[in-house]
């Protein structure tokens, strides 16, 4: 059994670096240019693997180079890749970045094979199923509401977001957006009279919420110098899903989760910035 399975999009970031984002019509100089591993499944599951779980990935990549790049990476953090189809004559999911030096971002994500993810995929046995809404929605839907049936503990990082289905939300354990997300799915209490039982919205610099049936509790930010915010949400639900995979409880969970998503702003890129367990540990401190 794994610890943790992730469903989702394996993408190859083209990230330029420039002053400032541009604006609609207006073009920038940039300042330099790298291509980087990543998508939010892909993303998820090392930082889970580097948190010191023991993770499977579902998804699929092109017959392309950019899929042989991210095969690569899975193997070398040691993630078992039997679940990632090969889909030929369609490319390898994109996503085109732009980061300012204030470290904000922005994102143009092109699905590629990510969209060729199906509803009948195979779902390793594991005590966690971390979910993103980078692959198609019936996709997410199917393999949830299987999870959940098998008792196994889903979690949902609904991103980018969209109108969420009740029968989605019904499978969810625990669903983590981001400040803005959680309005565009119709905020907290929407998503907990549909039975969810905890909602964690992380905030950036202010912190994390956990929202549950015992009110809310509220995980401050550990201080960074950020160089780059590309991969923070995606490290956080990646440690997150590792550590309740490991029995922690939502609070300590989501401590180590804020540990892990600070550090990955101080790094470039979304895959090179996701940090380990033993640096994550260095954060947090004794215990």
């Amino acid at each position: 059994m794994f610890d943790v399975v992730v469903v989702g999009s394996l993408n190859l970031d083209l990230v330029v670096s420039a002053e400032r984002i541009p604006s609609p019509g207006e073009t920038v100089t940039g300042t330099g240019y790298h291509e980087y591993p990543g998508g939010k499944g892909l993303n998820q599951a090392v930082a889970a693997a580097r948190a010191g779980a023991r993770v499977a990935m579902v998804g699929a990549v092109g017959d392309d180079g950019a899929g042989e790049t991210l095969r690569a990476v899975l193997t070398d953090d040691g993630i078992d890749a039997s679940g990632v189809a090969t889909v030929g004559g369609v490319p390898t999911g994109r996503a085109s970045i732009t980061v300012d030096v204030e470290a904000e971002n922005s994102i143009v994500v092109v699905p590629g094979t990510n969209g060729h993810v199906s509803p009948a995929v195979v779902l390793p046995s594991a005590r966690v199923l971390l979910l993103q809404l980078e692959i198609p929605l019936p996709s997410v839907v199917s393999v949830a509401r299987r999870a959940a049936d098998d008792g196994v503990l889903v979690v949902l990082n609904p991103a980018p977001a969209v109108d969420l289905p009740d029968d989605l939300l019904a499978a969810c354990s625990v669903v983590v957006p981001n400040e803005h997300e959680v309005e565009l799915i119709g905020g907290v209490d929407a998503v907990v009279e549909q039975g969810v039982r905890t909602v964690i919205v992380t905030r950036g610099a202010e912190g994390v919420s956990i929202h549950s049936s015992e009110g809310r509790l509220d995980q401050p930010a550990f201080p960074v110098d950020p160089v780059d915010t590309t991969g923070a949400g995606d490290a956080f639900c990646g440690a997150l899903g590792a550590r309740l995979a490991a029995g922690d409880d939502v609070a300590a969970a989501v401590a180590f989760a804020a540990a892990a998503g600070a550090l990955a702003t101080t790094r470039h890129g979304a895959v090179p910035s996701l940090p380990r367990r033993s640096d994550i540990d260095a954060v947090l401190g004794p215990s």
